[in-house]
């Protein structure tokens, strides 16, 4: 299965460079267009390969829009000086706009070579099966971690533990390493983990360093499982860190990993301000017909105002007053005391599936979530951005610990991770953690990302109420 996905990828990769350059370059008579139209199709995939593009991994990754950009870039300038080099006088505007398209199918392809290896993921297809060496507690937090989520390709079948202390897990324990670094009957480490390795069917190893587990004994651990044909992973012990955040450097020997913080400056924050003041504007504008109507069924369904508010906590603690389309009676406030024990969330929020204070049209604007539309305003006013966690209410905030008023450290979003994961259906601790996610892992890309399928959440209407 994963031959074919990468020579599929290879082809689209070839083809999208190869065929437009080709065309165009022949129709606008530029010298050579076939042979420009090759060593464009190469040079894509040069960059690709030499970027590791068609690994598992990579083919694995949904992040669709940055590294195509990036690497379309690279790819321009190699070929810039391929062709200065083989003397091709090809006109570089013409090369630049051959190359478009080459550039949207590559983010296409990523895209849909993802969701396919996420669908086969989910009925336990294309899965990797894994052994997990470490202590006790190590292992059981790996394995809570990858529980929590079912768009990884890991599948632990066993662990290998440090030490005689129980795990939690009912996985199978084939045998346990020594906490001296030598097992009772004397076999190394690396004998040991192959053989559990092997009768477990486990391809790749994931290792949790410990007390227990050195940096030296990892390393002959290493060395055995390469020798012997099995791939191994260490966990860092690291938790929701972003790829992107993580670099690699080498110092007097020793592998040091740097974890950069989340953007809060630079173009990337310049970007998502203009984004959002413009993206706000622009949809204010094209959507002003859709602000009538809605106005024009309240007004006609229901007694009192069309719009409604109310004090939201935003970044650093401030508050401001949130806008939306009134989907409630007029006296809902004074009611939400009385309807407390028939709250359906389990943290600070306040959630009922069929709140008896919501009238017809209003369950109609939150399935849609067009009661949401306001906002805009606040967005406008620099109060929100587009994406973002939701804000919440001060009662809600009162009740936050030290990990939760995290949420509030960035401003508060009119879509976010939370409605495209699943809304209202989330548990306290579900929402969270994507909250916490998004602040720490925030990139450009991945707003653009949330935009995207937040128009897929908002027609399918799941968790909307």
């Amino acid at each position: 299965m994963e031959r074919w996905l990468v020579r599929l990828a290879w082809a689209v990769d070839a083809l999208g460079a190869l065929v437009p350059v080709g065309v165009l370059c022949a129709v606008t008579r530029q010298p050579q267009p076939w042979l420009t139209a090759v060593l464009a199709g190469l040079s894509w995939l040069a960059v690709g390969m030499t970027k590791n593009r068609y690994t598992r991994e990579e083919l694995s990754n949904g992040n669709t829009v940055l590294p195509v950009v990036r690497d379309w870039l690279t790819m321009l300038g190699v070929l810039a000086v391929i062709c200065v080099g083989v003397r091709i006088d090809v006109d570089l505007g013409i090369c630049v706009l051959a190359l478009l398209p080459c550039l949207g199918l590559s983010m296409v392809r990523r895209r849909l070579v993802h969701r396919y290896l996420l669908a086969m993921r989910r009925r336990a297809q294309a899965l990797r099966r894994v052994l997990v060496v470490g202590e006790a507690g190590a292992v059981d937090v790996v394995l809570a971690e990858l529980a929590h989520r079912t768009d990884h390709e890991y599948v632990v079948v066993g662990s290998c533990l440090v030490g005689e202390e129980a795990t939690d897990s009912a996985l199978p324990v084939p045998a346990r390493l020594a906490c001296d670094g030598e097992a009772p009957e004397g076999a190394p480490d690396g004998e040991i983990v192959l053989r559990c390795a092997a009768q477990l069917d486990a391809d790749l190893v994931f290792v949790a360093p410990g007390r227990q587990l050195s940096a030296a004994r990892v390393r002959r651990l290493a060395w055995a499982l390469h020798d012997g044909g099995r791939n191994l992973a260490i966990l860092p012990g690291l938790i929701d860190v972003s790829q992107h955040r993580v670099r690699l450097a080498e110092a007097a020997g020793l592998t040091v990993m740097h974890i950069d913080p989340a953007g809060q400056r630079g173009l990337p924050v310049l970007l998502k301000q203009v984004t959002d003041r413009l993206g706000a504007l622009l949809l204010l504008v094209l959507l002003s017909p859709v602000f009538a109507a809605v106005a024009a069924a309240i007004r006609l369904t229901t007694a009192g105002p069309v719009f409604y508010w109310q004090i939201r906590i935003g970044r650093d603690l401030m508050p401001f007053r949130m806008w939306k389309f009134r989907t409630m009676v007029v006296a809902a406030d004074r009611m939400r005391g009385a309807l407390e024990p028939a709250n359906e969330n389990d943290g600070a929020m306040f959630k009922i599936r069929r709140d008896p204070r919501v009238t017809r049209v209003g369950r109609v604007l939150r399935r849609f979530s067009l009661d949401e539309l306001p906002q805009l305003f606040n967005v406008l006013a620099g109060h929100m951005s587009l994406v973002g966690p939701r804000p919440p209410l001060p009662e809600e905030v009162e009740r936050y610990d030290g990990t939760e008023i995290r949420r509030l450290s960035v401003k508060p979003g009119l879509t976010g991770l939370w409605q495209v994961s699943g809304r209202s259906d989330l548990s306290w601790d579900e929402t969270v953690a994507l909250d916490l996610s998004y602040v720490d892992n925030w990139s450009y890309g991945r707003d653009i990302g949330v935009l995207v399928r937040t128009v897929r959440a908002v027609v399918d209407g799941r968790g909307a109420y």
